[in-house]
């Protein structure tokens, strides 16, 4: 791998994030190698992943406050995602935090009208375009866990990574090949150094 591209050109998507930005956010923090990885490092790479993924204007910024509410929220969807794994009730904290973002811009009803005919959209808030971002990621997290996909959700069982995906099927225990890969191969020297 080149050591000047990016790091997250290296890091394949996992099953889901398509679906799910709640999904890749979480996701932006990442074991590569045996080095952790962090894609909002610092506040312009999270202004940049909110522009990639088409939560804010390039034009907005984004200072260190939401940048903070952003790695915040990040920390109790993980957390959530967790204790929805481990079938636990989350800390007060961590839904608290949530709720905060799902409150901070909440939507308002409209009727659209399409080619196909009306129909109601919800659009957030667009006074804090952060604030707005930060609330559709947090709905985004909401429907995920309540939602019929909420039972495919897992964490990636390859040692070192810690990565959340949807299973495409219940014997699926890794978020990519390369985690897969990774741990055959493990497991295969495991059992030659063994003999």
């Amino acid at each position: 791998m080149d050591d000047e591209a990016p790091v997250y050109l290296s890091q394949l998507q996992v099953p889901g994030e398509e679906l799910y930005l709640s999904l890749a956010l979480v996701n932006t923090r990442f074991a590569l190698g045996h080095r952790k990885v962090d894609l909002l490092e610092d506040t312009e790479a999270g202004h940049l992943w909110l522009v990639r993924h088409e939560l804010l204007p390039d034009r907005v910024t984004l200072n260190g406050r939401q940048f903070g509410r952003l790695l915040g929220l990040r920390e109790a969807l993980r957390a959530l995602f967790k204790a929805y794994g481990a079938h636990e009730r989350p800390a007060a904290g961590h839904l608290a935090t949530l709720n905060a973002a799902l409150a901070a811009a909440p939507s308002t009803p409209r009727l659209a009208w399409t080619a196909d005919g009306p129909h109601r959209a919800d659009e957030p808030d667009a006074g804090n375009p952060a604030a707005a971002a930060l609330s559709l990621l947090a709905e985004d997290a909401t429907d995920l866990l309540t939602g019929a996909e909420a039972a495919q959700l897992a964490e990636c069982e390859a040692q070192g990574c810690d990565r959340w995906f949807l299973r495409s099927h219940g014997a699926r225990r890794w978020c990519t090949t390369k985690c897969g890969n990774r741990v055959r191969a493990a497991r295969a020297y495991a059992a030659r150094k063994t003999r």
